[in-house]
């Protein structure tokens, strides 16, 4: 092969080529290197398919040169389905581009077909600098100057990176034969300018070639496409980093309650141990043994949780894609794609990697999953876009790029590979969702109980252990006898009844209540159509303010469907009689019902026979495929009028075809009629149809051979005219229909052609009107409803939507949404808003209209610094961000692709909106458990606490009233039964009836501190009643031996309290100041079955638990006692109920104010202790650290890329948490996690 450098090269660069164009006819072209033609120069070598070095425009004599067009099919009736995308995606992941490519393009060179200027095409942002910055590149490009076409969509970065050709040049590819499989380490560079556009300030001339340019073959080492891989990465992402279980074990144990319980835990154990030992006895020790299992349960159920919440990753739908390589088609894993590979593409399949395309014949894609866009997109090819470019004809409607995620509905053709892995579309969406979640607002409140519950248990256990040790040394010159073993046994006693202070006030069962509450909802809700993803999104639900929701399948049915109409002028109809405003209009089904025979034969078959769309089965059943518009039509024609499709087709004789053109848009068929002639069938714009109208259907129900026809007035013009603006602005899609009945084809008057057909605007007048269809996407029925559950619940709806502002607004309007003092912004005008602007706009917005992915984050965002906890659906795979910035994401089950399920919190599972209000119910019902337990546990504590701090003062021997085991009873087995009860309540409908509770408000309230406070009022009043005087009340029915009689006694106490307990467990049932604390109690059998479980088990600890627990039997008159003076509590409830909380709450206040005066200073003193505690265990936690790191570590080095199989290739980031990384220079070192474009599989 010649050098470029040859002058018999350099003559043969300037000779002219032939080339067929769309129409057959063959030109002359210039080669020469100084203009390239684009599409018209592709030759390339047969033998080297990647081969950098051969002259770009060097013609080949023997090959046929020919124009590589794209198919122009006609658009259907939905209209043109191409739009400007420059506003319409925003990717969550900055893309940038570096600009050491040294491309001088004329900064005064505007490209008309884009927003970016050519001068911005590459401009970097410094945010995504490592994108642009590679080590050794043997490429024209880096990663993230490729990506710059796609982010959003760029013609004006794909003119300055020089086009197809550029492309193939830099990427050192070959776009008919593809990346050759002998490729590995590369040879040589290739430089930036010398494949971009030169300096000209046309910007379209091509670069000179390249002499001695490498070829891009092994060089004896290296896997293959090293150089490939490490520059470009591979279709995998980073390797998510995997928790392993005893990490996850060491954070679940990392809780402030759980601390301070191993602290009690240890204490007690120890102690109790020395006093078995010391006295002989065998139940000392139990208390500490039985908190270690209680931690040692919440710990292990939290990190398997955790691990098993690591490990529900999606299984992969493996997949081979058609590759060219060497000139060959090879079957290649998705994994395995390559940047410069040449794919194919068919209708069906799922866009792998980012990328350009080369050939094609009517290529569509649905890029809703990837985009947001919701119209099909045409996809023109490379080589014309490129043509247009340098013609100066280029449009923003120009399309050449395919976006990973998105899938093909249309046509067959080959792409370019520019971007795969971490810095394709999908890619970075995956990256983005590496973010860590916020704590809960209930996880927040949480922390500040433990804080407070601890500093005020260990206060009071200090106080009672100073008291006590000071009575003790005061008392030591009264017992002269006591010597140095009974002093230290009388020491560790005084120690023991302070930590059992502490072991009481440590709310042990609140972790389990919660985790409890969470589960049982959460199992609960997936009956209800919501599968709970992560625990902490459930009790946030419950608090959310503002609900930001898509409109296409959550409000609407994401079903066009024809809802109203007219037939004639007169006869209206509708889909609900409640629809229509119009007297005398009917249901759909009764006016189908009275159409005479030859006005439903003429509406089935203006239906049937003027459309593209087609039957298909699918799943068993046959539905229909094509324009969604003309899909309403026939589901009308088929539901209410009985056509069939195949046999109305196959039965009639199709003269004339008119297809859809945008231009006077509209559609026609010409069919032939025995008995009359010829038919043409005519629909399109309603309005323009009844322009072209004389005559018009009367006596729809009148049988006769033919419809009956009349002259069309001008005045009934008006009335339908009328009638269509009266159905858009109800957003409603109108389609007419009209028809001409001719005795012979083709008309006289029209113009004929070669093949007998007409020219349509010689005979499209004069036509008589059929009628009027109005078509949308109907609101689903139980939306209204569930709008205004939420709006008496305090949560505000907001829309965000792709659609326009009219047909928004109209929805919004319909489903309750949009209010007379709300705002609707189209999303241009509200990114543009300053931060100052926008906080004042927020609040009113109801509809935001028109809006990108990115307005939907950046409203989300606002929502969240204004202090609303925010819920947000989303079902593509561009709502990745907005789900998971927000507070709860929910993802569409149905529609909604892998990506939004991974980004969200909860999936629901029907795409109901209804189903949102589901959620909030049990998010306010587990708010509500948590809430009922503490109520419960708070009360237990406060008087166990103050019981045994008194009876132990009092006390001659430093004993409580209550003892250790007695306590393990109380504190830890029936706080667990009470989490269990009290987390299983269902929500009721008056759950919503309320509003959400701020962030900030307390996690209680004053109705819970004054049952709280009343209840504990109460129970200590009866124990100490019986502690301190039921010798003298109840003497007569005790023993009279003295030991015996105090036993009984203690006994009572002991049986007394936990039964109060037990009856005030159904007064926690409520939270607010209604008195029917039943009231769905027989619904809950759990509450039923734990109680009945803990009042058999109080019976057993009376009769049979005697020596463990110090307890002895009861008379039935001692038992009648216990259980009247706690039955009592209920009554005492009714009267704290009938107490205003305004008035209770001058008094808490006032005392709070003054108890906060008087022990702020030990609570300091508490947090100094505190902090010594601290120190004393940082040391321990340190070790542990470097162990769990090195074991990291030591698992880093176990995974290495080349040692991956298969199988491990199933695990995908489904669950990325972690921070995102920088996008990687050289992405070879971590193990990699396969992108899965593939799982997207949504239906549209």
């Amino acid at each position: 092969m010649s050098s470029p450098n040859d002058s018999s090269h350099q003559g043969s660069l300037l000779s002219p080529v032939i080339v067929t164009d769309f129409s057959g006819r063959e030109r002359s072209v210039s080669t020469a290197s100084s203009a390239w033609s684009g599409p018209t120069d592709l030759n390339h070598s047969p033998t080297s398919p990647v081969s950098p070095d051969m002259a770009w425009n060097q013609p080949d004599p023997g090959r046929l040169m020919v124009q590589n067009a794209s198919h122009r099919s006609s658009p259907s009736i939905d209209g043109d389905t191409l739009r400007p995308r420059a506003d319409s995606f925003a990717s969550s992941a900055d893309t940038v581009v570096r600009s050491r490519a040294n491309s001088e393009v004329d900064p005064n060179c505007k490209a008309v077909y884009d927003d970016v200027s050519l001068s911005d095409a590459l401009k970097p942002d410094p945010r995504n600098e490592s994108d642009f910055q590679v080590e050794d590149n043997r490429f024209a490009f880096s990663p993230g100057q490729l990506n710059k076409m796609q982010n959003p969509k760029s013609l004006a970065a794909f003119h300055a990176l020089g086009g197809l050709q550029g492309l193939e040049r830099g990427l050192r590819t070959d776009l008919d034969a593809g990346l050759s499989i002998d490729e590995g380490l590369l040879d040589g560079t290739v430089a930036f300018k010398d494949v971009a556009p030169s300096q000209d300030a046309s910007a379209t001339s091509l670069p000179k070639a390249v002499a001695e340019a490498p070829e891009p073959v092994s060089s004896g080492s290296g896997s293959p496409f090293e150089d490939r891989v490490r520059v470009f990465s591979q279709n995998k992402l980073p390797a998510r980093k995997s928790t392993g279980f005893f990490k996850l074990l060491w954070a679940a144990y990392n809780d402030k309650i759980i601390i301070l319980l191993t602290i009690a835990a240890v204490i007690s154990l120890s102690l109790g141990i020395y006093e078995t030992v010391d006295e002989g006895t065998g139940v000392d020790w139990v208390e500490g043994v039985a908190i270690c299992v209680a931690i040692l349960i919440v710990t292990i159920v939290t990190a398997v949780n955790d691990w098993q919440k690591e490990r529900q990753f999606a299984k992969l739908n493996k997949r081979a894609i058609k590759v060219t390589r060497s000139g060959k088609t090879n079957m290649v894993s998705v994994y395995d794609i390559m940047v410069g590979d040449i794919l194919h593409l068919e209708a069906g399949d799922s866009i792998p990697a980012d990328g350009i395309l080369v050939s094609g014949y009517g290529v569509k894609c649905d890029e809703s999953s990837a985009t947001g866009e919701s119209d099909q997109m045409k996809k023109t090819h490379g080589h014309e876009v490129w043509q247009q470019i340098i013609d100066g004809k280029a449009t923003k409607k120009l399309d050449p790029f395919l976006i990973s995620g998105s899938k093909v509905l249309e046509g067959v053709g080959t792409y370019v590979v520019t971007s795969v892995g971490p810095y394709s579309t999908y890619g970075r969406i995956l990256l983005s969702l590496q973010t860590p979640n916020d704590p809960t607002p209930l996880q927040v409140k949480l922390g500040r109980l433990a804080d407070w519950i601890g500093s005020l248990g260990t206060g009071a256990a200090a106080i009672l252990f100073f008291v006590l040790l000071f009575r003790f040394v005061a008392n030591l010159p009264n017992h002269p006898e006591m010597t140095g073993a009974m002093k230290g046994k009388e020491f560790v006693d005084i120690l023991i009844v302070a930590v059992t202070v502490i072991v009481v006030a440590i709310p042990e069962g609140l972790p389990l209540a919660v985790t409890l509450a969470l589960a049982f909802a959460t199992t609960r809700m997936v009956k209800e159509n919501n599968l709970v993803r992560v625990l902490r999104a459930c009790e946030t639900m419950g608090n959310a303010t503002v609900i930001c929701s898509d409109k296409t399948g959550t409000l609407t049915q994401n079903k066009m469907t024809v809802v109203a109409g007219t037939w004639g002028s007169d006869q209206d109809f509708s889909q609900r009689t409640e629809d229509a405003d119009v007297e005398g209009s009917m249901t759909i089904s009764a006016v189908s019902q009275k159409l005479s025979a030859p006005v439903k034969d003429l509406l089935i078959k203006s239906i049937a026979l003027n459309s593209t769309a087609f039957e298909q089965e699918k799943d068993g059943s046959i539905d229909f495929v094509g324009s969604k518009t003309e899909v309403a039509m026939l589901q009308l024609a088929r539901d209410y009028m009985g056509m069939d499709l195949v046999s109305e087709r196959g039965s009639a004789e199709i003269v004339q075809l008119i297809p859809f053109d945008s231009a006077r848009k509209c559609m026609g068929v010409v069919y032939r009629v025995p008995g009359v002639g010829h038919r043409l069938l005519v629909k399109g714009a309603s309005e323009l149809m009844v322009g072209t109208c004389t005559t018009k259907i009367i006596n729809i129900d009148t049988a006769k051979e033919r419809p009956d026809v009349e002259d069309l007035s001008e005045t009934q013009k008006k009335d339908i005219l009328e009638t269509i603006d009266n159905y858009a602005h109800k957003s409603l899609r109108t389609i007419g229909m009209v028809y001409k009945d001719f005795a012979s084809w083709p008309p006289r008057e029209a113009k004929h052609f070669e093949d007998s057909s007409a020219n349509f605007e010689d005979f499209f007048h004069s036509m008589t009107w059929v009628g009027v269809v109005g078509i949308q996407d109907p609101l689903r029925p139980e939306v209204p409803s569930a709008i205004r559950k939420c709006h008496s619940a305090g949560v505000q709806v907001k829309m965000v939507t792709g659609d326009n502002v009219a047909t928004a607004t109209a929805i919004a309007t319909s489903c309750g949404i949009k209010t007379e003092d709300g705002l609707v912004m189209e999303g241009p005008k509200f990114r543009q808003l300053t931060n100052d602007e926008m906080d004042e706009v927020v609040p009113r917005l109801q509809v935001l209209a028109r809006s990108s992915p990115e307005d939907k984050r950046i409203l989300v965002e606002r929502l969240k610094i204004l202090g609303e906890t925010v819920a947000v659906t989303g079902d593509g795979t561009n709502d990745g961000p907005a789900l998971r910035t927000a507070d709860v994401g929910f993802s569409m089950g149905i529609a909604g692709t892998e990506v939004a399920k991974e980004a969200s919190s909860i999936i629901l599972l029907d795409d109901n909106f209804k189903s949102i209000i589901t959620a909030i119910s049990w998010g306010r019902a587990v708010n509500d458990a948590v809430a009922k337990f503490l109520q419960f546990q708070i009360t237990v504590n406060i008087t166990a606490v103050i019981l045994t701090f008194v009876s132990s003062v009092y006390s001659s021997d430093n004993t409580s009233v209550l003892t250790a085991v007695q306590l393990l009873w109380v504190n830890l087995i029936m706080d667990t039964f009470a989490a269990l009860a009290l987390a299983t309540d269902a929500p009721t409908e008056k759950i919503l009836d309320r509003k959400p509770v701020p962030k900030h408000v307390s996690l209680f309230t004053l109705t819970m501190w004054k049952m709280i406070l009343g209840q504990a009022v109460y129970q200590l009043a009866i124990t100490f009643m019986l502690y301190f005087a039921g010798d003298k009340l109840l003497g007569a029915h005790l023993s009279t031996e003295p030991e015996m009689r105090k036993k009984q006694l203690s006994t009572v106490v002991f049986n007394t309290f936990v039964w109060m307990q037990i009856f005030n467990e159904f007064n926690n049932r409520r939270l607010d100041n209604k008195f029917n604390i039943f009231e769905g109690m027989f619904r809950n059998y759990w509450f039923l079955g734990i109680n009945t479980v803990m009042v058999a088990g109080q019976v057993m600890i009376i009769y049979v638990g005697g020596q463990a627990f110090s307890v002895t039997r009861l008379s039935s008159v001692l038992w009648g006692v216990c259980i009247v003076c706690a039955i009592a509590c209920l009554p005492w409830a009714i009267v704290l109920r009938l107490i205003p909380d305004y008035h209770f709450g001058i008094v808490f206040n006032a005392v709070v104010g003054g108890m906060s005066f008087v022990l702020r200073p030990i609570s300091k003193g508490c947090k100094a202790i505190g902090r010594g505690i601290r120190s004393f265990f940082r040391p321990v936690k340190r070790l542990t650290g470097r162990t769990l790191k090195k074991q990291d570590a030591d698992d880093k080095v176990e995974l290495k890329p080349q040692t991956i199989k298969s199988d491990d290739l199933e695990q995908a980031p489904e669950k990325l948490e972690s921070k995102p990384e920088p996008s990687p220079e050289r992405p070879t070192t971590p193990p990699p996690v396969v992108v899965p474009p593939i799982t997207i599989t949504t239906s549209h």
